[in-house]
């Protein structure tokens, strides 16, 4: 039996059983409904974003394979696919409400979040890095880079020479607002951390020189900057503080419709399409993210 067929036949095997299960809120709602809620924020491309009423994006693509699984599992032939926008300090509440039956834009799990909704698999592989101006302090960008800038004998009020007295930027809520925080408390770095709504926002506050840097994950900033036109002003640097896998938002506790995310997911992994959708919005992937989707699938 061919693989995606074997997943086809389990797939719809899954769904036929659930109305003997309890808890399937998601698959319910959509069954009541006719329609499956893809939630989505707009300007978070390449993952997802929205160009004259058009959503597209990585993310709207793999989520859309979900509701196709779902469409055949449930045998509704005329269900409809639904996108929701929303933004970052509502996503989390809209998944656990059920305002939205999925938030396609990839998320870092975390253990507070997990108290109010559930993970898929992870989708991406995401790197934290920074944007400056290109006329940043060399003092700034050598700090940033992890590269030495004081030469002399070490002092106490060296040790943070460069990163003392700038201010620094990142999104609201976002775990890289507690990953600056929590290195500006060890380190004992004497600066200003500012939050902000948007990427948009971040960027723009560096490139009128409101904040010295923006951190966020290092493919967005990227795509910022091509969007906004602004590679004559700002940089990303080449540097990556750390990484962390991201993954679609489900509803807490709905562990049939999470074991379907997971089962085309994986089966995506495997079958190669996930790392052709991954090389349409991101370019080639490295070998670590081709080690780290052999990690991800589940058997």
């Amino acid at each position: 039996m061919k693989p995606r067929k074997s997943i086809s036949l389990l797939l719809a095997g899954l769904l036929a059983l659930l109305p003997l299960v309890a808890g399937a809120d998601t698959f319910e709602r959509v069954r009541a409904n006719n329609a499956i809620t893809l939630g989505y924020l707009p300007d978070f491309a390449p993952f997802s974003s929205e160009e004259g009423g058009k959503v597209g994006g990585y993310a709207i693509d793999l989520c859309q394979k979900i509701a196709d699984a779902v469409k055949t599992g449930l045998g509704l032939s005329d269900m409809q696919v639904r996108y929701k926008a929303t933004s970052v300090d509502k996503a989390i509440d809209a998944t656990r409400s059920g305002d939205i039956d999925i938030l396609c834009t990839p998320t870092p799990e975390t253990l507070e979040r997990r108290k109010s909704v559930s993970y898929s698999l992870p989708v991406y592989t995401a790197g934290l890095s920074v944007v400056v101006r290109k006329d940043a302090p060399p003092s700034l960008v050598k700090a940033l880079n992890g590269e030495v800038v004081h030469t002399g004998p070490t002092w106490r009020a060296t040790i943070n020479q460069g990163l003392a007295n700038h201010t620094f930027a990142t999104i609201k809520g976002d775990v890289t607002e507690d990953w600056v925080r929590d290195k500006m408390r060890k380190l004992g770095v004497i600066a200003t951390l500012v939050t902000v709504d948007s990427h948009e926002r971040g960027m723009q506050m560096v490139a009128e020189g409101k904040a010295d840097a923006f951190f966020a994950e290092r493919m967005l900033l990227q795509s910022n900057v091509q969007e906004q036109q602004a590679t004559d002003k700002l940089m990303v640097l080449d540097r990556i503080f750390e990484i962390a896998p991201v993954a679609m938002v489900l509803q807490r506790g709905d562990e049939d419709f999470r074991l379907l995310v997971d089962t085309v997911l994986s089966d995506l992994y495997r079958s190669g399409e996930l790392e052709q959708l991954y090389t349409k919005y991101f370019g080639e992937p490295g070998e670590v993210a081709k080690i780290l989707s052999r990690v991800y699938a589940l058997p």
